[in-house]
């Protein structure tokens, strides 16, 4: 195996090493999220902690990670890419890849935005089917006879009331709407994702190297996780009106009296005037505990290079 080849294998092993570990460690905030997102003006939910808690109450532990096996199985590919094509991109548009170019960096973090959203919108499309679901069934415990006011993702009325699974609802979406259904809101995908990626690794970047040391030419775990937070969570609140229009426009099963959106002008339009201008930040403290960490934890694996460690031992 030649260094560049081991080179992208480790950037692809520390990727997805990351992306488990941080999944484990803030999946329930992120179900947290996407339920207080598509929470159409009612106070079902008061907040994050009251989420939580009426979750554990009404499913249990297990049900704070509803969704988590899909997240957990495509969060490798996703965040390997992520990483890989942000490292690829600076090497290539970068003649030093150490060299600060603040243009150059947005450029490159647009291009690992781009590839990302080849994973990311399919896996974050079955993940929101799965999350959102204990919130649905919540007002129908008591009368199981009320109807859906669209069409669900699931056929016939039996099939309605049965805990949906991501291989169920991949299978619904493959046979009516072939491979466009996994990849519905990819546009507003694209939309959150590049301009995150945009903000974050230049941001990033720019604070890591505040701490790297001379000798070792890398900075410590520490300082690369405090700037993995630090990037993700400011990175994470600036995009959270595109993840309100993402998660609304790929929520399939809707409650009562809840819209359907035709696209995301749509989408943008009725949640300005029904629910007003506060709507489009619903969740952003969510986002900002769940990307914290998650790239926190994604840098300093990344910085530690777990991965170069798991190849050396299998040479």
């Amino acid at each position: 195996m030649s260094n560049q080849d081991l080179s992208i294998a480790a950037k692809l092993i520390n990727g997805g090493v990351a992306g488990l570990v941080g999944v484990t460690c803030v999946f329930p905030i992120d179900l947290a999220k996407t339920r207080l997102q598509n929470q159409h003006g009612k106070d079902m939910y008061k907040g994050m902690i009251d989420c939580l808690m009426k979750t554990a109450r009404a499913e249990g532990f297990l049900g704070m990670y509803r969704g988590a096996a899909v997240n957990l199985t495509l969060v490798t590919p996703e965040k390997a890419i992520k990483l890989a094509a942000n490292d690829f991109f600076r090497q290539l548009l970068m003649e030093d890849g150490m060299q600060r170019n603040l243009k150059m960096e947005m450029l490159a973090g647009c291009g690992a935005g781009m590839c990302q959203v080849v994973v990311t919108c399919p896996m974050e499309m079955l993940k929101i089917q799965l999350q959102d679901a204990g919130r649905l069934a919540a007002p129908h415990q008591s009368s199981t006879s009320a109807p859906s006011s669209s069409r669900s993702y699931t056929t016939g009325s039996a099939s309605t009331h049965k805990r949906p699974s991501a291989t169920l609802i991949a299978w619904e979406l493959l046979r009516t709407q072939g491979l466009a259904g996994l990849y519905k809101g990819l546009g507003a995908t694209l939309l959150r994702d590049i301009p995150f990626s945009i903000i974050y690794f230049p941001m990033f970047a720019n604070l890591n190297n505040l701490g790297v040391h001379e000798l070792t030419g890398k900075a410590s775990f520490a300082h690369s996780f405090v700037s993995g937070c630090i990037a993700g969570s400011l990175a994470a609140v600036a995009v959270t009106p595109l993840d309100v229009l993402k998660t609304r426009i790929q929520t399939l099963k809707k409650g009562l009296g809840e819209d359907v959106y035709s696209g995301i002008m749509d989408c943008a339009r009725k949640l300005w005037i029904q629910e007003g201008p506060s709507a489009f930040m619903k969740g952003a403290g969510c986002r900002a505990l769940v990307i914290a960490p998650l790239f926190g934890i994604a840098q300093g694996v990344y910085f530690i290079g777990i991965g170069e460690h798991i190849l050396k031992y299998f040479e």
